[in-house]
């Protein structure tokens, strides 16, 4: 089956959405629950013009949901199964630091013999 060009850039900036480090931090962070942006800003270290554009990019993208209560907007996650993709690239990164590991110490058992 071929996929269309139009498809797979759709998935390339689905994927470009998570390339920022900044916005993994507010995803990490609304893991726990909802939280307003000051909440937000506590927990991540990053200022309120930092959260607020990374918070519009990730609720365009459909990741998060904007909840409006009071004066105050709360955000959450609006599609869980973005924390499995997460833990699929966690765990092949772990998988290959542990490769890494097993090969540096086998260099330096051979170093020292």
């Amino acid at each position: 089956m071929e996929v269309s060009p139009n498809a797979l850039a759709q998935v390339a900036d689905y994927f470009k959405i998570l390339s920022e480090v900044s916005r993994l931090q507010v995803l990490c962070c609304l893991k726990s629950g909802s939280k307003k942006v000051s909440d937000i800003m506590v927990a991540t270290g990053l200022g309120q013009a930092n959260v607020s554009k990374h918070l519009k990019i990730l609720t365009q993208a459909g990741i998060l949901s904007r909840n409006p209560s009071g004066v105050s907007v709360y955000y959450e996650i609006a599609d869980p199964t973005i924390f499995k993709l997460c833990e699929l690239a966690c765990d092949r990164l772990s998988n290959s630091l542990e490769s890494r590991s097993q090969q540096i110490n086998q260099l330096e058992a051979w170093r020292k013999a």
